[in-house]
């Protein structure tokens, strides 16, 4: 269902109960009572539902309580359910509410909580971002091994304290690399956005163990590990970062390496997630 005031705009509001509806929202508009897996689609990503298996129901985001329609070029801004060769059930999320869009934390993770809500354990998330090593090309995968959250906002609310201490699972990242031995990994940073990053802000990232920079993914995996799970984080390497590239940074470039790498990191993620 649609709402002009989303309902997670108001502080009273509990997000957790909010996502409980709108997983029952899923249940109702894909006929699945639960789902296994949940993925989200970033730049460049978008394919790979495709590959994952058969797509027994697809509807916009905009039906589910609390979410709202992607704000980006190259974000398509439906929810599907998804049946695996092996039946697992995926909920793919094709629409990402991002921080920078200045609807605040909740709003941002509610993709993620009503993943959980729908009963998967396992939260794959995805992006296309910068690279600060020179060794890879824009239309590489990386793996995520950690990150750097340089938006000063957390999804956590009050007194809640959550170990990160392995937050990006390396029973997942394994199981990555046993499908393609040639993945890297990196420490992902989140900045605020819209802005790409200046050459000294790249720098600065690099300086404090930084490889990957980009404006999604910390805030969701911190919701993802709140609510009990295993979390997968893959970037695609869009352009190199401001100061690494030479030439001026543009969305046009991001979408254009992701439509270009997409048949190869599609079938990649496919197979990682078949193997789940």
């Amino acid at each position: 269902m649609s709402h002009a005031i989303n309902p997670l705009d108001d502080p009273a509001a509990d997000p957790f109960e909010i996502a409980a509806q709108a997983a029952d929202d899923i249940a109702r508009l894909t006929g699945v009572p639960r789902h296994d897996i949940a993925l989200t689609l970033g730049s460049g990503w978008g394919k790979s539902a495709e590959l994952v298996g058969e797509t027994t129901a697809s509807f916009p985001a905009t039906e589910v309580t609390g979410f709202s329609a992607p704000a980006l070029e190259g974000h398509v801004g439906t929810l599907r359910s998804v049946l695996t060769p092996r039946g697992k059930r995926v909920l793919v999320i094709g629409a990402r509410t991002h921080f920078y869009e200045g609807h605040g934390p909740r709003r941002v993770v509610h993709s993620v909580r009503t993943a959980a809500a729908t009963g998967a354990r396992t939260m794959v998330l995805t992006n296309g971002a910068g690279g600060i090593r020179h060794t890879w090309k824009p239309g590489t995968p990386v793996l995520i091994s950690d990150h750097i959250n340089l938006t000063g906002a957390s999804p956590l609310e009050g007194a809640t304290f959550i170990d990160l201490t392995d937050l990006y699972s390396m029973r997942l990242r394994d199981l990555a690399r046993s499908i393609d031995p040639s993945l890297d990994e990196g420490v992902y940073c989140q900045f605020r956005g819209p802005q790409y990053e200046t050459p000294a802000e790249v720098q600065m990232a690099k300086i404090i163990g930084g490889h990957i920079v980009g404006m999604s993914t910390a805030l969701e995996a911190i919701a993802a590990r709140q609510a009990g799970m295993e979390v997968l984080g893959m970037s695609l390497i869009t352009n190199m970062a401001a100061g690494i590239q030479t030439t001026p940074l543009s969305h046009q470039e991001v979408i254009e390496a992701g439509r270009e790498a997409e048949p190869v990191i599609s079938s990649l993620l496919a197979r990682v997630i078949g193997a789940m």
